[in-house]
């Protein structure tokens, strides 16, 4: 067998090393775009206060995963597919840099069509969270998944629901809404990361802000969009939870009469108002009630 001049292997190592640069070129614009799609979703969160994400939650959330226009395909055998982003609190209150995340799940019964949805996952607490670091998780099996209640007021509702530690929304047209989730599997997309971070790059690091690799800019976008999204849920309700003191500590107003006093009906004694006054004479001393007699003057 015979072999290569070393110009020719000197050719062939550089064509490889342009074909990996190429390789990962072309995967950067493909997540900066899964990221401004995720973008687009957390500025229609903030759009619609009367019918989307609870404030409570938002403020609350460990993590939030955006997966926009994930696509839901059935015929009798149905199955779910769409990609994402991930982001965590940090302890100071502020959100980390994304990781990217794969949403997959299928579905049997009678059903047909295509739909193509944005996704909203809600992570009440940190167990789930670790779950999905070190793997995968299975929304219903590995932690509990609820369909989230609309409209910024809205209250953490059912028992069943408050076990939950994972609220889930969906919006085909129009408004969001819960939507159950059950049996779909959350997993980490290590290439996409790799493809934004650098190789080897684990969540992890990209949480605790050791990657190796800068995100670009859209990616970024995501998280300073996120932060914007919490600061106006918190900030709604410091002023909700105001108003609601300022109304518990206002004084009662005292009710008063504006009717017309009842007229005092006259007695025997009182004489009624307006009345004209009746002059009585009253016997003096000596005399009686008789009529005088008329005396003949003497002659």
């Amino acid at each position: 067998m015979s072999r290569l001049p070393r110009p020719a292997l000197l050719r062939i190592a550089v064509l490889s090393i342009a074909m990996g640069i190429a390789t990962s070129a072309v995967a950067g614009p493909q997540e900066d775009d899964r990221a401004r799609q995720a973008v687009r979703v957390l500025t229609d969160i903030q759009q619609i206060p009367e019918s989307g994400i609870p404030d409570k939650l938002l403020d609350e959330a460990r993590g939030i995963v955006v997966v926009p226009d994930a696509l839901k395909i059935g015929l009798v055998l149905g199955g779910r597919r769409g990609h994402g982003l991930l982001s965590v609190k940090n302890p100071d209150g502020t959100w980390s840099n994304p990781s990217f995340v794969k949403l997959t799940g299928g579905s049997i019964g009678f059903q047909a069509g295509v739909q193509s949805a944005d996704i909203v996952l809600v992570f009440r607490s940190d167990r789930g969270l670790d779950n999905i670091v070190n793997g995968k998780i299975t929304l219903g099996a590995d932690a509990g998944v609820a369909a989230g209640p609309v409209g910024r007021n809205a209250g953490t509702a059912t028992d069943g629901q408050l076990k939950a530690e994972i609220w889930s929304w969906s919006r085909a047209r129009g408004l969001f809404a819960g939507i159950a989730l059950d049996g779909a599997v959350l997993s980490i997309d290590d290439e996409a990361n790799e493809s934004v971070y650098g190789r080897d790059t684990t969540p992890r690091m990209i949480f605790e802000g050791r990657a190796n690799g800068q995100p670009s800019t859209a990616v970024v976008d995501f998280r300073d969009r996120l932060e914007e999204a919490s600061h106006i849920a918190r900030t709604a309700r410091s002023n909700a939870d105001a108003d609601e003191r300022a109304r518990a500590s206002a004084p009662r107003p005292v009710a008063t009469s504006t009717s017309a006093p009842a007229p005092v009906a006259p007695t025997a004694t009182t004489a009624p108002m307006n009345a004209p006054a009746q002059q009585t004479q009253q016997p003096s001393a000596f005399e009686t009630v008789e009529s005088p007699v008329q005396a003949e003057p003497l002659p």
